[in-house]
């Protein structure tokens, strides 16, 4: 928690987005370069690396809460989490450009995106996570990341990729030493991280400031927080023309979410869950259903539909809102 008034937290924001800016440029940079080094194509690197490494708050926040024995809050922020992505995230990224989508994303991550959010809704339908059923989910997790490795090593059909997925002769030329690419995604992704946290320490300060409550904050900022190491990875690689990052960056935290952080937090702590997490569940497998099946209707996301899901999270937050003060 950063101390001082408002002109402090101000400045604390304005210094956040631009290292937000700044880890997600090197983040996205050194993900290609090792994309090309190892011939994997980039949406892969994106699906695995760089989604569980932006799912990282996340991951802490709901192991947390686990721990504290705080079953709403840690199943709450996966759940929150995952409908912000898709669609908040993708909505919004699609408002700035038509994403079409790459076959393999919507015939293989895609189906598998359905499928684990109907397993973690069927998992939570008692409203209880055991420990077994972590070890499960997370065994799936393991057992999807072997089968995409495998995947990826058989050579795509001509029609596939897109022209960007694999990285252009001029990046690979200008590829360095791996060790350095290494370091420079890891220093990415941490400066991703650090500045997303004091993101939703300096803008939480404010909403106190201002006389909002702790309730609301923690059902707005902080789910939307978690999330901003996506949101500024899927942005930056759209700009920079790497739209199969942007998309499977999304799609590969909102798998990694379901299956390896509510697993793994169920392994730490049993969980318990209320009636209100089986609505967020049930809205959340409606917003995937969904999504997917606009992505699988034309291979792209338009504007109108990007700014129909953007304006949906948009409605669930308002909604949220009038629960917290009707």
């Amino acid at each position: 928690m950063v101390n001082g008034g408002i002109v402090v937290q101000f400045a604390v924001i304005i210094g956040a987005v631009l290292g937000l800016g700044i880890g997600a440029r090197t983040l996205v940079d050194a993900a290609v370069k090792l994309a090309q080094r190892f011939g994997v194509s980039e949406i892969t690197i994106a699906l695995t690396v760089v989604a569980v490494g932006t799912s990282t708050p996340e991951l802490v926040v709901t192991s947390d809460a686990a721990l504290s024995g705080l079953g709403d809050i840690a199943v709450g922020n996966v759940v929150g989490s995952n409908i912000y992505n898709l669609a908040f995230i993708l909505g919004v990224v699609s408002l700035l450009r038509v994403i079409p989508v790459e076959r393999s994303l919507l015939h293989r991550d895609g189906i598998a995106l359905v499928l684990a959010t109907f397993v973690g809704f069927a998992v939570l339908f008692d409203r209880t996570v055991t420990r077994g059923e972590g070890i499960a989910l997370v065994g799936l997790l393991v057992g999807y990341t072997i089968y995409l490795i495998r995947d990826e090593r058989a050579p795509p059909p001509i029609d596939t990729e897109y022209p960007e997925s694999r990285v252009s002769e001029t990046v690979a030329e200008s590829v360095s030493l791996p060790g350095r690419d290494v370091l420079l995604l890891l220093g990415g992704l941490a400066t991703v991280l650090i500045s997303g946290h004091y993101l939703v320490e300096a803008a939480s300060a404010l909403a106190r400031y201002a006389g909002v409550s702790d309730w609301v904050i923690g059902g707005t900022i902080v789910s939307a927080g978690t999330s901003t190491p996506e949101f500024a990875v899927s942005l930056l690689a759209l700009r920079r023309g790497h739209i199969g990052m942007s998309v499977g960056n999304v799609v590969g935290s909102n798998i990694f979410n379901v299956l390896g952080i509510l697993g793994v937090a169920a392994i730490v702590r049993p969980l318990s869950v209320g009636g209100a997490a089986i609505e967020g569940l049930l809205w959340l497998t409606v917003i995937t259903v969904v999504m997917v099946g606009a992505l699988w209707s034309g291979r792209r996301l338009s504007r109108l539909e990007g700014g129909l899901f953007a304006l949906s999270e948009a409605v669930r937050w308002i909604a949220g809102l009038f629960r917290v003060f009707g």
